[in-house]
């Protein structure tokens, strides 16, 4: 298990970049592309995963090392993680000329298979420069599919990265990913802007995976659900069909976050009975300040309508 070598709690960033260019000059490479990226290159098997976050989020939570480092190392496989220092959407020249060159050293061809995988931002990146491998498989959790905002005036979220050029090399995510095996979506189909997003990808290869009452956060509340490092295995194996995706989403029915959002869905008018039984259900196996008031208004409605509450005695 390759590791940094350093205790990497109270690292300061100048100590961790040094930590991360000694593991790539050891197992394969760390490279600073530009001022706002790097790259860290570790090589352990014949399958890539192809990693894109945020560089401060890398730095200041859990390892310090790219998303899943420890369990793509378990597997066998070996991990390309592209670090962003700002929200830059990855939208840089210097990022451009490095996947060129990838591409043009056939770095890629050294690899059975090749996985792109990223969240949000991360999912944008992942979905556009995996044209720089065609016949990899990509894994985009709620991504843009660009923040032009000629082609998506709608999004009002990202105003940060307003002063990027979504246009050129690298640029519209969807067009990006046509000569890809397998581009796999997660979304919430009813947080809208995300919606919309995932609408533009059209191709063939494209399989949408709806995360409904997960809203934009969808990775994280994979990971509290213990089933975000199935679902990329899946993905990365071949096995992951929209099937086995919503038998290990099933998850969902005890995860605290999920049932909250769909409970404050409900219409309160229209369906005390539904939000009755949900608070109730999630009540008896824990405490629930939210679900307890849904669970009282629930009730008194019930009471004026002359409906019997869950639980009531008749």
């Amino acid at each position: 298990m390759i590791e940094l070598e350093a205790n990497p709690d109270g690292m300061d960033k100048a100590a961790w970049d040094n930590e991360l260019k000694a593991m790539g000059d050891k197992y394969g490479f760390f490279e600073k592309i530009g001022d706002d990226h790097s790259a860290l290159f570790v090589k352990s098997g014949k399958t890539l995963i192809v990693t894109f976050e945020n560089l401060d989020h890398v730095y200041e939570h859990g390892n310090r090392l790219p998303w899943g480092f420890g369990f793509v190392q378990k597997q066998g496989w070996s991990i390309l993680g592209m670090m962003a220092h700002d929200w830059s959407w990855y939208r840089d020249e210097d990022v451009y000329a490095f996947f060129d060159r990838l591409k043009r050293e056939k770095f890629f061809d050294q690899f059975d298979k090749v996985v792109f995988y990223g969240a949000s931002m991360g999912g944008y990146g992942a979905c556009a420069f995996s044209a720089a491998c065609p016949g990899a498989s990509v894994v985009a959790i709620s991504p843009q599919a660009t923040l032009d905002r000629d082609l998506c005036s709608w999004e009002r979220r990202y105003q940060v990265a307003w002063i990027r050029d979504f246009s050129g090399d690298y640029g519209y995510a969807p067009h990006m990913t046509e000569k890809a095996k397998n581009v796999f979506i997660l979304y919430d189909p009813l947080e809208p802007p995300d919606a919309m997003h995932a609408a533009l990808f059209q191709g063939s290869n494209v399989k949408k995976l709806k995360c409904r009452f997960q809203g934009h956060r969808i990775a994280s509340g994979l990971i509290q659900m213990g089933i975000l490092q199935p679902i990329v295995s899946g993905c990365v194996d071949g096995t992951m069909t929209t099937t086995e995706f919503y038998k290990l989403l099933r998850a969902r029915r005890d995860f605290r976050r999920y049932l909250r959002e769909m409970l404050l869905r409900i219409d309160e008018k229209k369906h005390p009975l539904m939000i009755a039984r949900l608070a109730e259900f999630v009540l008896s196996k824990g405490n629930g300040p939210v679900f307890r008031r849904k669970l009282n208004a629930a009730k008194e409605l019930l009471k004026k309508r002359g409906i019997a509450a869950p639980g009531a005695k008749k």
